[in-house]
């Protein structure tokens, strides 16, 4: 089991690890009684930078893991960092969650929720400070941290952008 309570596993055919944030079970009503289907929620991610979330659901608990690692693997991104860290301070919003991402000095560690964490950790990135505002619901906060992600940029794309040198 994972420290931050999801499971975690280790695909070694595509070097990238999984974790599933939350597994949730829903209830349809039949004439003859309750039909249960699953929805997972997994974070994948390669450590070095290439991290994506994906969601299934099926019938069973398994399928709808692989659904959402399927899907996952579809949706990846890249992670500016800086050195151990992120290259500044942002702030995403998906529905009502809100994520507050700040860099943080060597050392300091993962500073996060369970569903953060399992990005962050996936990025890549070792040290960072995180704050979630308004709904913490797993799916919802782990949007919002991809899309915080996906508004980092490095020193070079600023420059690149600019055409001058950033001090």
């Amino acid at each position: 089991m994972a420290r931050h309570g999801g499971r975690e596993r280790n695909t070694e055919k595509t070097e990238s690890n999984e974790i599933v944030v939350k597994v949730k079970r829903c209830a349809k009503v039949m004439k003859g009684g309750k039909r249960f289907s699953f929805a997972a929620l997994v974070v994948v991610g390669d450590r070095r930078g290439k991290v994506g979330f994906g969601h299934g659901k099926a019938k069973e608990v398994p399928f709808a893991v692989e659904k959402a690692i399927k899907d996952a693997r579809k949706n990846m991104i890249s992670v500016p960092t800086k050195n151990t860290t992120i290259p500044h301070t942002i702030k995403a919003k998906s529905c009502a969650s809100i994520v507050l991402l700040r860099p943080a000095c060597p050392g300091t560690g993962i500073i996060a929720g369970a569903p953060v964490r399992a990005v962050m950790e996936l990025a890549g990135v070792k040290d960072i400070l995180t704050k979630v505002f308004g709904s913490t619901n797993p799916t919802n906060v782990v949007k919002a941290t991809i899309e915080g992600l996906k508004l980092l940029r490095s020193k070079q794309s600023i420059e690149a952008e600019r055409g001058v040198a950033v001090v």
